[in-house]
């Protein structure tokens, strides 16, 4: 513990999060049903997999699930890894919302100036 930064909060978490279980809520874009949303969240959780990190997935609403780990300490790494994915809406993790790739811009409301 005497190795953390306290300019570093996501560091200090993946320290005091090592070891203890964690849930992380992931949002799919768009109106998807159930199935599309277990679907798309299942070829995630088999990536993962793949990069050697265990996640459970549970479908909680037709466009949410959660993924549970083990190792909270990995929460941030599969934060990183999701909020890349096309139809990631958002990732929370411990109440902090990070956008994903999928959440589009809403268009400005700013008038427009006239030179």
């Amino acid at each position: 513990m005497s190795k953390l930064d306290p300019k570093d909060p996501e560091g200090f978490l993946k320290a005091t999060k090592k070891g203890k279980t964690l849930m992380i809520f992931v949002s799919v874009t768009g109106e998807p049903t159930r199935k599309e949303t277990e679907d798309i969240t299942g070829l995630w959780q088999s990536s993962l997999f793949n990069a050697h990190v265990d996640v459970q997935r549970f479908v909680i609403e037709d466009h949410r699930s959660i993924f549970m780990l083990k190792d909270g300490s990995k929460s941030w790494e599969v934060k990183d890894y999701l909020v890349k994915q096309e139809k990631c809406l958002s990732v929370t993790i411990e109440g902090k919302v990070y956008d994903g790739a999928g959440k589009k811009e809403k268009p400005s409301n700013d008038k427009k100036r006239e030179e």
